[in-house]
């Protein structure tokens, strides 16, 4: 067989006529994941954060797949947001959203004195039993986050997660497409998924980030599993190929 062959001869994904059926169509919510780096290239240090298109944040986490998820949190309404879905189908801890949002609501008050010199936004540990929640706590007075505050706020995950082995893994929400903590940039739109990745691997943080749902309709934008992206990406930016 020829290589060219063998590149063509590639396996079928589904039994029977599975295949044909599962051909998307412009209506379809779909991702069309490209191919970046070499298998064969394994440095024995993480230094990536993987992209979980296609994956339930919520399924996995109550499946245990993780044991710290990072995510928002503000001190007047979390109902509508990943820490009060996640504390409404975990039985195991005696957390609720009400409880989660006053003790950030009391942090807030017991830091108003020094808020002034502190450097926000602060990061509250939410111990579930089976996970633990770090909650960006979105600073007072302000409806959004900002890049900002994701940089100074994933400097301080990466310390609590640095050297803490039963910390890992773990896995963070992508800020974007947000309900109850938003996510703004400078122009006053939400920045783009690049720009937030970059943030989060520029302050250390090396676990999964699982893309919002809405995310899932990019096609047909071609997404990475990984980041950072290829450096074909910037080439291309500037016009090579």
């Amino acid at each position: 067989m020829t290589e060219i062959a063998a590149r063509t001869d590639a396996p079928s994904l589904y039994d029977d006529e599975g295949d044909l059926l599962m051909q998307a169509d412009k209506r379809s919510n779909r991702v069309i994941l490209l191919p970046a780096g070499d298998p064969r290239d394994a440095p024995p240090t993480v230094d990536r954060i993987r992209l979980m298109w296609g994956h339930h944040l919520l399924a996995d986490l109550v499946a245990g797949r993780y044991r710290v998820v990072v995510c928002g949190i503000n001190d007047s309404d979390n109902t509508r947001g990943i820490v009060g879905e996640l504390l409404n189908i975990i039985t195991t801890s005696q957390w609720t959203t009400a409880s989660a949002t006053a003790y950030a609501r009391m942090f807030h008050e017991s830091v108003a004195v020094r808020a002034a010199t502190d450097r926000e936004p602060y990061v509250l540990k939410y111990d579930l039993d089976s996970l633990m929640v770090f909650a960006l706590l979105r600073p007072k007075g302000r409806h959004h986050f900002t890049l900002e505050d994701l940089s100074r706020g994933f400097q301080t995950i990466t310390k609590m997660l640095a050297g803490r082995r039963e910390r890992w893994p773990a896995a963070s929400v992508s800020f974007l497409g947000a309900k109850s903590n938003r996510l703004i940039g400078p122009n006053g739109r939400e920045p783009s998924f690049e720009s937030v990745l970059r943030t989060m691997f520029d302050a250390g943080f090396r676990g999964d980030v699982y893309p919002s749902l809405g995310m899932w309709e990019l096609a047909p934008t071609g997404v990475f599993a990984n980041y950072p992206f290829p450096a074909s990406l910037n080439v291309m930016r500037s016009g090579g190929f």
